[in-house]
């Protein structure tokens, strides 16, 4: 019996204005454990691996069990089938364990890739870097903030390159290459091509040791889909300066020790999209306009975490007191919250072997 254990990280993209480029890697962690019984030679279970879900987010969505459909073992799929593999290993039984709540702004999709292309490496025994892990991601998930922070761990700032007209078009997997028929037709995805190599790069900022992060979770989903709706197809000159002069400060001031609230304060404003979906979160107008370094002891900065609903809120201390006035904002809207306190996750995604 071989058994290991994934341990990926949420994270939190944009941090204001680095609208998908900066992500942040928190420490909430999704867990796949891996147990693979090689005393046997045949399986019932489909594709030979059994699933099971165990809910630690409160989230009310269902989660299919069913490994061609399962975001992360349908990912693993793609891996392994890149590489020559068609199913899992006899009798493999993935357990997840989620902490994180879907649709809210933490990533939890970009980390279940993660997890997924983690999970097809550890399976098939491809060992692949985790620089290449990030191709596979990338296919899968074009938005690099995201999935980098969650495998590399840490505060980071990505990119993408320029990929060829072909790579464009393959703006996530084929169902041909991920299900079987009818899904994929007959016979189909037998073999996809492997990612163009170095799609996205990453680099780490640094973190000053100070800075926590507070999760404001309100219990309702943003859809990532209606929250890129909400934007628009073009920009003003000045709003897009705006963000880059933003962006391109926001680093340095969340790396310097001992932290400067005002220029973490300032450098955290945004004009691309908080903006934009203010008319999908009740409330955010007036959290974001009216808690500051000056109002608030201990609050540093204040912004969405991803595309929302969730409140990212930077700070040193007084970490009760930022949650509860957020989340008394969020109930005069009659929504309610959790919160949690993070740090950053500098290792990112980490296999344990059993």
């Amino acid at each position: 019996m071989a058994s290991f254990t994934i341990r990926t990280p949420c994270s939190s993209a944009n941090i204001g204005p680095g609208f998908d480029v900066i992500g942040l890697a928190l420490t909430l962690y999704l867990e796949v454990r891996v147990t693979i019984d090689s005393s046997t030679t045949s399986s019932q279970q489909p594709l030979n691996c059994r699933i099971t879900y165990e809910d630690a987010s409160g989230s009310t969505e269902k989660i299919s069990l069913d490994p061609e459909v399962n975001l992360i073992t349908r990912v693993a799929l793609y891996v392994l089938r890149c590489n020559n593999q068609r199913a899992f290993p006899v009798e493999t039984h993935v357990h997840i364990r989620n902490p994180i709540p879907l649709g809210r702004g933490l990533g939890s999709s970009g980390t279940a890739v993660v997890a997924g292309v983690t999970l097809g490496n550890e399976i098939g025994k491809l060992g692949l870097s985790k620089e290449r892990l990030l191709d596979y991601c990338l296919m899968i998930e074009r938005h690099p903030d995201n999935v980098a922070a969650s495998l590399f761990g840490g505060f980071v700032g990505t990119y993408l390159n320029e990929l060829k007209p072909e790579d464009i078009a393959r703006i996530e997997i084929p169902l041909s290459e991920v299900l079987p028929e009818p899904a994929g037709g007959i016979d189909t995805g037998k073999q996809p091509p492997a990612p163009p190599v170095g799609i996205g790069h990453y680099r780490k900022f640094a973190w000053a040791k100070e800075i926590k992060a507070i999760a404001i979770i309100p219990d309702f989903v943003v859809p990532t889909a209606n929250a890129r709706d909400v934007l628009p197809k073009e920009y003003k000159r000045a709003d897009v300066v705006f963000n880059l002069q933003r962006a391109a400060l926001l680093p340095l001031a969340l790396g310097t020790s001992p932290p400067d609230p005002d220029m973490i304060y300032l450098a955290m404003q945004d004009k691309v999209h908080q903006p934009y979906r203010q008319s999908l979160i009740p409330g955010l107008t007036e959290i974001l306009q009216s808690m500051t370094p000056a109002t608030q002891p201990g609050l540093l900065g204040i912004c969405l975490s991803g595309a929302g609903p969730t409140i990212l809120a930077l700070a040193t201390n007084d970490f009760d007191d930022i949650a509860s006035r957020i989340i008394a904002r969020f109930k005069s809207q009659g929504i309610s919250c959790q919160w949690k306190l993070l740090e950053p996750a500098q290792e990112g995604t980490l296999v344990d072997t059993n």
